[in-house]
């Protein structure tokens, strides 16, 4: 019963693979007409040596010879092109295919919530979107069209050879039972072999993408050593997945290549003595001699086919199972306007990233449109959970959030982003120009706009300094710039999209004090005239605030000034004392 679900689920995927190919039906059609071409001309020319042999040679008729010479050559040359052609359009279908399914499972990934990049590897995705895609590209080149196109060769093949002489043809096919034996145990070798070949492929993506990811980590703490064991633990056991199908595959075509000698053995010992008996003639003999090989060889290879069609069918899985997986928004709104003012307010906000480990619990307040709101606290308080949830990275599971009185659910999510703008401690830049990733590709975005944002923001000084000035490529993640360059580089790009909302999570931590000056007044000039939420370590950059949120263990404890939080002498007071005597 499990074997015939698992049938019926991989005819599912295939029958979704095919929609795909829809968009292509007129490729598709070609490529099976070429298909029965080539199963209609390779079994032609042992006929047509037969005939040759027994009515021109063996009669030494010179002219006839010619004439057939000339047509077996004729049809090889033919079959070489259908062949050519075949090959090119059948791959040039996979193509079309992978990258249609690629740029659909990309789009679908694009829409996930921060909750599946949490529980995921970032490897995981990477293999899909690449390897497993590549890999179904074989199920067209290598896999069901051939199959198909091999399946009908071997039925032509065996219809000659019946028309021919039914004997010799049954003495031919004793050694298919075994081959058929030996076929099966081969796919069900290699099936499983390939299934953790795919497996520790993933795993290696995932191991190599985190650990070069935190390069530097692992330099600076002297870990290159135990990672290399790591890795090298990782890499036998890939090696050990792939030697388990070389060695399925290095007994299966020996086996055979001794089933096909046995089958022309046969054929031989029988056959001669037909031939001398005058059951059979000597061109007969001949083309079964042929036909063995063009029997085996279809025979040999359709195994190797199906375990290609089984591989790719193991990584359409895998992409239909990311393609099936709930993006994890919970509503669609549908609400836009023509701006939004950026009133914020939470009401009784319950969020917990997973179970009940409430990150939040009952948060409420208030910002109204244009004001500057920050929020304190210690690591774990939930200030970032904040930003997380005012954007809808994540859904909350209690209470309500609302933007200028509508719930925050009811907004169209690209719309609603469109009029946030976040300014991160970590700022992620793109192996790319400093322009592309102030624009971040957006046709809306002139250079002038960009030009005039940066001289307002203190950062244009810095960028023509640079090689190139907006044209310089910062690199992967950004590293031929300082911390403090990088920073500028995020105000410039929150404040050229003229946000309704703008969100500084922790914007001057971990750069030097020059830097900060330049910040402290890139604040200045991209929070005046919106709302804006300011979350920060270092207490002195937030004075200046309209009013000050302090959470602890999820909870919102203080709200006030900085001058009424410090007459209240609380948590707020005893934080900035704390972090007055660390800086004295």
């Amino acid at each position: 019963m499990k074997e015939q679900s698992k049938g019926i689920f991989e005819l599912t995927n295939l029958s979704r693979l095919f929609r795909y190919v829809k968009p292509y039906r007129s490729l598709f059609y070609i490529t099976v007409l070429l298909t029965l071409l080539i199963a209609i001309l390779g079994p032609l020319r042992p006929w047509l040596t037969q005939y040759t042999l027994d009515n021109y040679i063996l009669n030494s008729d010179k002219k006839g010879l010619l004439v057939f010479s000339a047509l077996l050559v004729g049809i090889l040359i033919l079959q070489s092109l259908i062949q050519f052609f075949y090959t090119y359009q059948t791959n040039r279908l996979g193509q079309y295919v992978i990258r249609d399914l690629r740029v659909g499972l990309y789009k679908h990934i694009l829409k996930f919530r921060m909750t599946y990049f949490d529980r995921t590897p970032i490897g995981t995705p990477v293999t899909r979107t690449v390897s497993d895609i590549e890999t179904i590209a074989d199920i067209f080149s290598d896999g069901l069209i051939v199959i198909i196109g091999d399946i009908l060769q071997l039925i032509v093949i065996i219809g000659c050879m019946i028309y021919l002489d039914w004997r010799l043809t049954l003495i031919c096919l004793s050694t298919v039972p075994l081959l058929i034996i030996a076929t099966n145990i081969f796919k069900n070798k290699v099936k499983k072999a390939f299934s953790e070949v795919r497996t520790q492929v993933a795993a290696l993506n995932v191991f190599v993408q985190e650990h070069l990811s935190g390069m530097r980590i692992l330099q600076v703490f002297n870990r290159q050593n135990e990672e290399m064991n790591a890795f090298k633990n990782i890499n036998r056991e890939h090696m050990k997945a792939n030697i388990k199908s070389i060695w399925a595959y290095s007994v299966f075509f020996p086996v055979v290549e001794i089933l096909s000698a046995v089958s022309l053995g046969l054929v031989v010992w029988w056959g001669v003595g037909d031939v001398i008996d005058d059951r059979a003639t000597f061109g007969t003999l001949v083309a079964f001699i042929m036909y063995i090989n063009l029997l085996f060889r279809p025979m040999r290879e359709l195994a190797d086919k199906f375990n290609t069609l089984q591989m790719g069918m193991v990584s359409s899985e895998r992409i239909f199972d990311v393609l099936d997986t709930p993006t994890g928004q919970r509503t669609e709104g549908k609400h836009t306007s023509s701006n939004i003012d950026g009133t914020i307010e939470f009401k009784d906000v319950w969020f917990a990233y997973k179970g009940d480990d409430w990150v939040l619990k009952g948060i409420s307040f208030k910002i109204t449109a244009g004001e500057t709101i920050a929020v304190v606290g210690e690591t774990g308080a939930g200030k970032s959970t904040i930003i997380n949830l005012i954007t809808r990275m994540y859904d909350i599971q209690k209470g309500s959030i609302q933007i200028d009185g509508i719930n925050i659910c009811e907004y169209d999510l690209n719309f609603l982003r469109s009029k946030i703008a976040l300014v991160l401690q970590d700022v992620f830049l793109f192996s790319d120009s400093v322009y592309n990733n102030i624009t971040l590709d957006d046709s809306k975005i002139s250079p002038e706009q960009v030009e005039e944002s940066a001289k307002l923001v203190g950062a244009k000084e810095f960028i023509d300094k640079l090689p190139g000035g907006m044209e310089y490529n910062v690199r992967e993640r950004g590293t031929m710039l300082s911390l403090g360059q990088r920073q500028l580089i995020s105000f410039i790009r929150a404040y050229v999209r003229n946000p309704s909302i703008l969100i500084l999570d922790e914007a001057t931590s971990s750069i030097d004090p020059e830097s900060e000056a330049l910040i402290t007044n890139a604040t200045h000039v991209i929070t005046k005239g919106r709302t804006s939420l300011v979350i920060a370590h270092r207490l002195s950059t937030i004075k200046s605030a309209s009013r000050i949120l302090v959470l602890e263990q999820g909870g919102l404890i203080e709200s006030g000034t900085h001058e009424e939080l410090l007459l209240a002498n609380g948590r707020y007071k005893r934080l900035y004392e704390i972090q007055f005597q660390l800086t004295t």
